[in-house]
């Protein structure tokens, strides 16, 4: 049973549609891969990737939780998270693994922007030569554009990759953020309103009613 492993990247869609695929978000930020590839040197040397005294080849993190909070980074929000299965030679490290050869099984692609569930990709304003970068998106949010859906990602990236999305950022609830803040303000409004009795009372204020 190979290794599995989590990592980001952003998805990618070929100039005439024909083709998906991935960008890494550091060191293999110029490269596109397949959903199965084999790694290649990001320097550019002709090399066999991964190779001792260079830092390339494909990498990934054991925890998912990990990869996730990678995508809070605002440079990788439109990233996704990917489950891949480790082949080929590989090095293992605390924190994750260094291999020659993936597959990726499972794309999950987050919420749109403003919070509520993916329902399909749409190109963004980036791109590499012969390559145009995605984002997921809502239905709402990319009104009168152009949309590429889920499905068709997977079905020309692999009959084994699996699309999933996130679930919606649910809104705080406002009664969890307002009844605090009415009773902080109130219990203030109180302190003032007994300081502010006990300069009257310092004062001696109101006066007493003179005697007939």
């Amino acid at each position: 049973m190979p290794p599995t492993g989590y990592k980001v990247a952003f998805p990618m869609l070929s100039g005439d549609g024909s083709r998906t695929g991935f960008r890494g978000v550091s060191l293999g930020g110029r490269i596109v891969y397949g959903a199965l590839d084999d790694a290649r040197c990001g320097y550019g040397r002709r090399h066999g990737s991964p190779a001792r005294g260079c830092d390339c080849g494909f990498y990934c993190l054991h925890s998912a939780s990990e990869a996730q909070e990678l995508t809070c980074a605002t440079d990788c929000r439109d990233a996704v998270i990917l489950q891949v299965s480790v082949l080929g030679a590989y090095t293992r490290y605390e924190r994750g693994i260094r291999y020659a050869r993936q597959r990726v099984r499972n794309v999950r692609v987050g919420p749109c922007r403003c919070g509520h569930p993916a329902q399909a990709f749409v190109r963004t304003e980036t791109g590499l030569p012969g390559w145009r970068s995605l984002r997921g998106t809502c239905a709402a949010c990319a009104a009168g554009l152009r949309l590429f859906p889920l499905t068709e990602f997977a079905r020309l990236a692999g009959d084994w990759v699996n699309v999933t999305t996130d679930a919606p950022v649910r809104p705080a609830d406002r009664r969890d953020e307002v009844l605090p803040q009415l009773a902080a303000e109130a219990a203030l409004i109180q302190a003032r309103l007994d300081q502010f009795q006990e300069r009257l009372a310092e004062l001696n204020w109101p006066p007493a009613p003179e005697e007939k």
